[in-house]
């Protein structure tokens, strides 16, 4: 195969968790800030944290920068490579008012899109189009330019009740685990999960207002959402829609464990199937603990279904794991098993269910370099597993693998 090159360069500022220097608890809530993840979802509190923190005046700010540079090779006749940079950029204010009121306010951003529309090859992976006339297919679809604008007001009702409303767009409705890029579990990896459809793939909502109650370690919350996933113009803000309806029920039991189940209904989300409606459930578990003096691991595992229209039923389970023995090495895993209905390419574009799996490893050493800048040198190795039907196409088999050169400033 041909090697394909895309260049492109990008300082981004992203974090793993909104985190601030003046602030002792959470933006919706009474409880430990390190409990904040994405849009409004819940990781333990013991998770640790990255951020270059400040204050502009009654405001507490946080930043974090990484920027990941990737060679990307998938085997076989259904495989490819790409020469691609990859990151996050987020930057966040909060402030709480002598009332206890707390507004945050939050914006993310993503290089992705100088990598192409088609994103990056990644076997077994399905959803959303490049061009808006076919279904991406063993791709990952980059992520948008804007992966978040939006903002937060929570207020205390009573001794630990508060209430909350979440605005964005883009934003991240109430559905699922944290999205793969801010799990303790998978953050180190640039490899998205073949689960992502299933699990947290609408963490990129062009409309999406969330209300929601916390009681002490519970949340309960609602969204209503735009179905729609991202259009093909991956620098643009699309028109909010407002169509779809989730629910999400979080649990933080102790500080090493967070839960959650939730529900969706999704209307129209892809752009070519516009007449199909989605339901979706997920659950999942999070715990994460310190590893000798400076380390942490943790472990998710993940379970997530689409109902469809036409009555089939796909389900996909995640188990992923990081280890971080120390505050330089990571060695992470992944192991995944989806039913896709995308991957025949002989048949329909939504045919039958097709069961595969896909098992990772990956291990990464950051150097520090400055104060607040790091450089990590890491790779992975896929193991892709795929179904009787499905090996004809793909030769057997066949594996991947990635290596990575990363920029932290934090």
């Amino acid at each position: 195969m041909k090697m394909k090159i895309v260049l492109g360069a990008a300082l981004t500022v992203c974090a793993v968790t909104p985190v601030y220097a003046m602030s002792t608890t959470g933006v919706l809530g009474s409880y430990p800030m390190t409990r904040e993840a994405s849009g409004t979802s819940w990781q333990p509190d013991v998770t640790t944290h990255d951020g270059i923190h400040g204050a502009v005046g009654d405001w507490s700010t946080m930043v974090h920068a990484t920027l990941n540079g990737v060679y990307d090779w998938q085997g076989g006749p259904r495989g490819d490579n790409l020469l691609f940079m990859s990151g996050m950029a987020m930057a966040s204010a909060q402030r709480t008012f002598a009332d206890d009121d707390v507004v945050n306010v939050r914006a993310m951003l993503s290089p992705d899109p100088l990598m192409g529309k088609r994103g990056y090859p990644l076997l077994l992976a399905a959803g959303e189009t490049a061009d808006g006339t076919t279904t991406l297919v063993d791709r990952q679809h980059p992520h948008d330019l804007f992966m978040e604008l939006s903002a937060f007001y929570s207020r205390p009702l009573a001794e630990d009740v508060s209430a909350f409303i979440y605005v964005g767009l883009p934003g991240e409705p109430a559905f699922g685990p944290p999205a793969f890029m801010h799990r303790a579990a998978s953050v180190d990896s640039p490899e998205a999960p073949i689960s992502h459809h299933w699990l947290d793939s609408t963490h990129i909502t062009f409309g999406v207002t969330t209300a929601g109650v916390v009681y002490k370690n519970i949340k309960a919350e609602v969204s209503q959402f735009t179905g729609r996933e991202p259009n093909r113009r991956r620098t643009d803000i699309d028109h909010p829609r407002f169509d779809s309806t989730s629910t999400r029920l979080s649990w933080n039991p102790t500080e090493n464990i967070s839960l959650q189940t939730s529900w969706a209904h999704l209307r129209s989300p892809e752009q070519l199937h516009p007449d199909d409606n989605e339901e979706r459930w997920s659950a999942s578990a999070i715990y994460t603990a310190p590893f000798g003096q400076t380390g942490q691991w943790s472990v998710t595992a993940a379970w997530g279904r689409k109902n469809l229209d036409d009555g089939a039923s796909l389900d996909a389970v995640l188990l992923e794991a990081a280890l971080k023995p120390t505050d330089v090495w990571t060695i992470f895993t992944r192991a995944e098993r989806i039913e896709a209905a995308e991957l025949d390419l002989s048949g329909p574009a939504h045919g039958d269910a097709e069961p595969v799996g896909k098992l990772a490893v990956g291990v990464v050493r950051d150097f520090k370099v400055a104060e607040h800048a790091m450089i990590g040198l890491g790779g992975l190795y896929s193991f892709n597993w795929t179904s009787a039907h499905l090996q004809p196409s793909y030769g057997g088999n066949p594996n991947g693998a990635m290596v990575f050169v990363r920029l932290k400033i934090q």
